[in-house]
């Protein structure tokens, strides 16, 4: 339940405004077709937190045990000051028209892109090899997603305008270092 819980509030603090809860703000706006968007939304995190989810657990394997809650600490802190920068997202990465296939595809398709390399997809990553346990890794990071973006598509915009970002943004990052001394304290009891 750790592992949920922790997935699920790391990634959800983390994609407010992220490029990707960008994305959703765009595509709510420009295809309007918001329960498609969702599905999308839904489908292109489940398979892109899995497959990080999968490189975390695979890398939680090779790297040497006594090394691993140094490692990931650093990539929490590490997350945690990225986290302070606000992201963007350009004209070209929302896509103006929906794909032939529709809301859904479109959707499916650009915010898996979006994903990849973005530091909650690295964060899945940092996650999954932080906890042994793969499957509540990538449905937490998948709930975080989608607490953060579901409003974002259904509201719009205007609750973006509302938020105190910037305090968000330095709770986010407060968390994630947190989280990284956490992990080097479990280490510490561990007689790692």
């Amino acid at each position: 339940m750790e592992a949920f819980l922790t997935s699920a509030a790391l990634v959800a603090l983390a994609e407010i405004g992220d490029k990707t809860q960008l994305l959703s703000f765009v595509l709510a706006a420009r295809l309007r077709k918001p329960w498609a968007i969702i599905a999308g939304i839904f489908v292109a995190t489940l398979l892109n937190h899995a497959l990080a989810g999968s490189v975390g657990a695979w890398v939680a394997d090779i790297i040497p045990s006594s090394w691993l809650p140094w490692i990931i600490a650093l990539v929490f802190v590490a997350f945690g000051i990225w986290t302070l920068k606000p992201d963007t997202l350009d004209d070209d990465e929302a896509p103006s028209e929906p794909h032939p296939a529709g809301v859904f595809v479109t959707t499916t398709i650009a915010f898996f892109v979006a994903e990849m390399g973005d530091k909650t997809q690295l964060a899945t990553v940092a996650l999954a090899a932080r906890f042994d346990s793969l499957a509540w890794v990538v449905i937490g990071t998948t709930v975080g997603m989608m607490i953060a973006n579901v409003p974002a598509v259904l509201v719009g915009e205007g609750l973006a305008k509302r938020l105190p970002l910037k305090k968000i943004r330095w709770i986010a990052a407060g968390v994630f270092v947190l989280t990284g001394l956490v992990t080097l304290a479990a280490a510490g009891s561990l007689g790692l």
